[in-house]
């Protein structure tokens, strides 16, 4: 049995190895390492599977939140709703523009903010909302979306962990996340459904204005060279990054299929056991499973991992302290805050292997020990 890993790349690339290499080699010959028509071809293909007008790349996926928050205009002291239980990059931009972060609880199913409590933490200073599209699910955003334009908010996807789900709205319109708010955010790190070999990211938006903004804001702030119409940054995906791109994005959907199929292997093996509950999928998702996560009840999560380990088999926390209780937040109140939900699951969560080269052997090893432990246990 080939060694498990958590994402195994290696094996990935084996499959693209020729063209990568080839395209690389491409590059490195014409010595076009920033900007170009491999970032031009790929920001036309990355809109065109998001059915939207425009994607503009950047450099990371928490670039691309805080370009866009940049670009709408978002100032010092405005509120900016989001979930707790996520991972550090989506609130820490709202941190570092000076903007406050508002946490609120997530829904227990589905790992996504809570439409309820949105509306609850809803002030005359608040500006905008950052649903996560957590694990690969979709947030509820038919509701999210109503609430918004009730309140005039903007809306900020953090797609970073699901790209390719789709949604579907309640009269039976498919939409990809990331492609139904103000803007859409996502990352490229290499572990992710649609990774690069370093860091990358990009905005999605259909407002034509908006987009030559944010492209403004990521590249200094200019739209003619060494003319600077407004502060900006410096956040480009780089050459070499997009041809890995664009060779992988259009197997985007068959890694989406692999990963649904160990799912639900997964899932099969699970069910109905009392102590693991599997991942729940709302009728208006269609999960990607960026992360396969199994909620423990009555199980030593961390006597858990450290057997896993003991059996080489990686297994994480995704997230084991959540965004309130981070000491980064502590000027923010972050301690006052009272999240039931979100204290649930970070004691409570566990991640399995889960990607596009994931064998039925190293899953059925992987399933026997989890089993084993939990049932010795019991």
């Amino acid at each position: 049995m080939r060694p498990i890993q958590m994402v195994d790349l290696q094996k990935q690339y084996q499959h693209i190895k020729e063209e990568v290499n080839t395209a690389l080699a491409d590059i490195m010959e014409n010595a076009a390492f920033i900007g170009g028509k491999r970032v031009e071809e790929f920001a036309l293909q990355l809109a065109k599977y998001h059915g939207a007008q425009y994607a503009i790349p950047c450099a990371n996926g928490t670039d691309a939140l805080q370009i866009s928050m940049m670009a709408l205009g978002l100032q010092p002291g405005d509120e900016v709703i989001t979930p707790s239980f996520t991972y550090v990059a989506t609130t820490e931009v709202i941190a570092l523009l000076r903007l406050k972060p508002v946490f609120v609880d997530v829904d227990p199913k589905t790992f996504c903010i809570d439409p309820e409590e949105i509306k609850k933490a809803i002030s005359p200073k608040t500006k905008a909302i950052v649903p996560v599209h957590l694990y690969g699910h979709a947030a509820p955003m038919e509701q999210i979306l109503s609430i918004a334009e009730e309140h005039h908010l903007f809306v900020i996807e953090d797609n970073a962990q699901a790209i390719g789900c789709d949604y579907t709205f309640s009269d039976g319109r498919k939409v990809k996340t990331g492609n139904m708010g103000t803007v859409g955010c996502t990352s490229f790190f290499p572990s992710k459904n649609l990774g690069c070999y370093g860091d990358g990211g990009a905005i999605i938006c259909n407002e034509s204005s908006l987009a030559e903004t944010l492209k403004m804001v990521a590249n200094h702030g200019q739209k003619t060279r060494y003319y600077h119409e407004i502060v900006g940054c410096n956040s480009r995906l780089d050459a070499m990054q997009a041809a890995i791109l664009n060779i992988k994005l259009p197997l985007l959907d068959h890694y989406i299929d692999s990963r649904r199929k160990a799912a639900d292997y997964y899932d099969n093996a699970f069910k109905g056991n009392r102590k693991i509950t599997v991942p729940f999928r709302a009728d208006y998702s269609r999960h990607v499973f960026h992360q396969y996560t199994l909620v423990l009840e009555d199980v030593d999560r961390n006597a858990l991992v450290d057997y896993l380990a003991a059996q080489k088999i990686p297994s994480m926390i995704y997230y084991p302290v959540p965004a309130h209780r981070q000491q980064m937040f502590a000027s923010f109140g972050g301690a006052d805050y009272n999240l039931p939900v979100t204290d649930w699951l970070t004691s409570r969560v566990i991640s399995l292997p889960m990607h596009t080269e994931l064998e039925k052997d190293q899953q059925d090893f992987i399933i026997d020990h989890v089993l084993n432990f939990v049932n010795k246990h019991s």
